[in-house]
């Protein structure tokens, strides 16, 4: 990406956060994947027919057309079928992109494995793809495949030199790669009130922004929805409930992981049966955390929201007042009130929708209902004896 376009997006977004991608409902694929070796890459890649994976391809070329990869039996849907090697998964917690669904996918190269991590992403290697399928309802309340319009594939490729992004925006039937990002316009409904909005795929810049990590001076792509706390859930397979991370290990998939009763767990947001402050904690981390991090897009702010950062610290908010912003209309002080979300900044940021103003800056255009609803209810059962801030 050009300087120019990575200093315009950071004057735009500032220290502000940003959300690159959701949880979906399908079954997991159940083989045990065969992986092919990944070769190494003459040119042409892109054009060469094949009824397999072109691992070659994704290794070495940005193909200008996704079907130029192979990854799905059917082309013309990316939300089922993966080919062998690719298995599709799910998270715990919702990542809010404007109530898109989203279809996951890992392609692992042959002979190798995930390595577990206790709290950060799992480490992945070299040759490993990862897709993602967002569709947009016409109805919240109506998803799966068939009810939903096709909106773009993005694609994470672990190639030798490091993580590559690509987008694909879904065009008459075909998914074409763009770098400069693109907005849809898209009309739904949820809870019964019917929103017009622009749906935005982000440009090259923009998922660098919320994917980057910065060690040592430098800035690198890494994946961020890849955690243990958001991937321990049971998920259908033949026709049964099985833990997710058991399965994968059970497949040969994953190396080093502990009982899954030492593992950290969140939930979905609506799952009232279990732990409010879970809930919550999950929902920061997947939305926020990837950013409000020591390596993230916003380390300045000094918030961290991370799972395992500690709700009742000063870093995670209470009573902690934010750099460079001013506090909008409300002319509010600090991210979190304990006890008091109506003047807790956290809560509002998510409720405003100018670009400059509102948490994240970039990966919605509309307010989750349901995310606000939860971090209020959240925020006002804090005690506070946290921290007296007002």
């Amino acid at each position: 990406m050009k300087n120019s376009l990575m200093c315009s997006l950071i004057f735009i977004i500032g220290s502000q956060i940003a959300a690159c991608g959701g949880s979906d409902s399908q079954d997991i694929s159940t083989d045990t994947p065969t992986v092919p070796t990944v070769p190494t890459t003459p040119e042409g890649l892109c054009e060469q027919s094949t009824s397999q994976v072109n691992w070659q391809a994704l290794m070495a070329e940005d193909c200008p057309r996704l079907s130029q990869y192979g990854l799905f039996t059917d082309p013309l849907n990316p939300t089922t079928q993966p080919k062998s090697p690719g298995f599709s998964y799910q998270l715990a917690t919702q990542l809010f992109s404007n109530y898109a669904s989203k279809y996951r996918f890992i392609y692992l190269p042959e002979g190798k494995t995930i390595q577990y991590q206790p709290q950060n992403a799992f480490d992945l290697p070299v040759g490993t793809v990862l897709v993602k399928t967002f569709t947009l309802p016409l109805d919240t309340a109506i998803t799966g495949f068939a009810n939903e319009t096709l909106i773009e594939t993005r694609l994470l490729i672990h190639r030798s030199l490091g993580w590559t992004s690509l987008a694909y925006q879904w065009q008459q039937g075909e998914a074409k790669l763009i770098t400069a990002g693109a907005t849809v316009r898209h009309t739904l409904t949820n809870q019964g009130q019917t929103q017009t909005f622009d749906y935005a795929i982000p440009s090259r810049g923009e998922c660098k922004i919320c994917h980057q990590s910065n060690q040592n001076n430098n800035s690198q792509i890494t994946p961020i929805g890849l955690k243990a706390h958001l991937l321990n859930l049971d998920v259908r397979n033949q026709g049964q409930n099985i833990n997710q991370l058991e399965l994968w290990a059970q497949q040969g998939l994953i190396t080093s992981l502990p009982p899954i009763s030492e593992i950290g767990k969140t939930f979905a947001i609506n799952d009232t049966n279990s732990d409010l402050t879970a809930r919550a904690k999950g929902y920061l981390d997947v939305n926020c955390a990837h950013c409000h991090s020591a390596n993230g897009f916003a380390s300045i702010s000094g918030l961290r929201l991370g799972f395992y950062v500690d709700h009742s610290s000063y870093q995670y908010g209470i009573c902690k007042q934010p750099p460079g912003w001013d506090g909008g209309e409300k002319g509010l002080d600090y991210d979190i009130v304990p006890g008091n979300a109506e003047h807790s900044i956290m809560l509002y940021r998510q409720t405003l929708s100018e670009p400059k103003d509102r948490m994240p800056p970039i990966g919605r255009s509309i307010e989750h209902s349901e995310g606000v609803d939860l971090i209020k209810l959240w925020i006002d059962s804090l005690a506070p004896s946290l921290g007296n801030c007002i």
